[in-house]
């Protein structure tokens, strides 16, 4: 494992980037020491209580022409470190038009930018939902380094996608995926500094079809009881990729993939543990969205079994999660509800500013 995240390139386009704040908010991240990690049982330390920028995009993409609300970056950014929030992870860089910096600061002096407001207001970025190339030639490598680079000046410490490495289910598929992300990690993290990471909904824990009787194209019909996020991980560098668990789709995948058909047809029931994959390898899960669910009365293997709802009013215990997952100060959590602007509580901000205090007062 390498947490320096501080190699020569991105230190310099940082140290750029952040001038105006000083070298001092370069983002060189590492475990934290003993105290910082939350010795009073705080399960998630202070300055790992983050949040994913998607969750309050009604708010970023406001015309502040038309709204007294806090709008567009710069003031959405302000208002969540008001709440306490240290961290953010962006889900791509565009704001309304009318906002300051206009609409998209996904280019260079965009990303100083945002860089100046991330460090106005004591915040660090750790991550991005980004394209990561689904093919390997001169052009996509090249568009893969220039999102590096905004990472860079931003101070990220991981860059991501909120997609699988491949939707496919079948193993051909996944192995064609890990070389690529292999590749494309190794590169992130030896150009930049950079740890590749995936987000994944409930889809990539179901059952890999890697056995039994072929179809007609010649793939096979039938599992062996891997899922396919796991074969992922096992497939790929511990050192170079990585994996941003989002918690409420792992709990959904408890719900819903609950017996794979073996080779020889039989139907075998299989229970997925979200915890137990965490504890066998916590250095690969960096990042979390720590996203709640509230259950439905749905039988297993029927629906989705949960919505969404703000961090600490429903149903996921997070406590035991968080007190249980190993590495204690190293992970870094991003609050999120895709519905949260619907929240009748004072909409994405007002369902922010409760689920921080929730995070916050999580105990071990």
């Amino acid at each position: 494992m390498n947490d320096n995240h501080g190699l020569s390139r991105r230190r310099f386009l940082g140290a750029t980037a952040g001038a105006a704040a000083g070298a001092a908010a370069l983002g060189v991240t590492g475990w934290p020491s003993a105290a910082a990690a939350g010795g009073n049982g705080v399960l998630v330390p202070p300055g790992k209580r983050g949040i994913i920028l998607y969750t309050v995009r009604d708010a970023i993409s406001r015309d502040p022409l038309t709204t007294s609300q806090p709008s567009g970056f710069r003031r959405v950014l302000e208002e969540l470190a008001r709440f306490g929030y240290k961290q953010v992870e962006f889900a791509g860089y565009t704001q309304h038009a009318n906002s300051e910096g206009g609409n998209n600061l996904g280019n260079p002096a965009g990303a100083a930018l945002l860089r100046t407001w991330l460090d106005d207001n004591g915040l660090e970025a750790e991550g991005n939902h980004g394209s990561i190339p689904s093919t390997l030639t001169d052009t996509t490598l090249a568009q893969f380094d220039a999102a590096c680079e905004i990472a860079a000046i931003l101070g990220l410490g991981h860059i991501g996608t909120g997609n699988d490495p491949t939707s496919s289910n079948f193993k051909a598929d996944w192995d064609a995926a890990a070389e690529r992300w292999n590749i494309l990690g190794e590169r992130a993290m030896t150009g930049f500094g950079l740890k590749l990471y995936t987000h994944n909904h409930d889809a990539a824990y179901n059952f890999l079809l890697d056995s039994g009787p072929l179809d007609a194209l010649g793939r096979p019909t039938r599992s062996s009881g891997v899922r396919k996020l796991e074969y992922f991980l096992a497939q790929t560098s511990k050192d170079y990729v990585f994996l941003e668990m989002d918690i409420y789709w792992a709990h959904v995948a408890q719900h819903r993939f609950i017996s794979y058909t073996a080779a020889d047809g039989t139907v075998v029931p299989n229970t997925f543990n979200p915890l137990a994959v965490v504890q066998a390898q916590p250095i690969r899960f960096p990042l979390f969205h720590a996203k709640d669910g509230a259950r439905t009365a749905e039988a297993p293997g029927v629906g989705s079994g949960y919505v969404m709802v703000p961090l600490g009013t429903g149903n996921i215990d997070y406590g035991t999660f968080f007190a249980n997952m190993g590495a204690k100060g190293y992970h870094n959590p991003m609050y999120e509800q895709d519905n949260a602007p619907s929240y009748a509580g004072g909409g994405s901000l007002g369902a922010a500013a409760i689920s921080y205090e929730n995070m916050a007062s999580l105990r071990g």
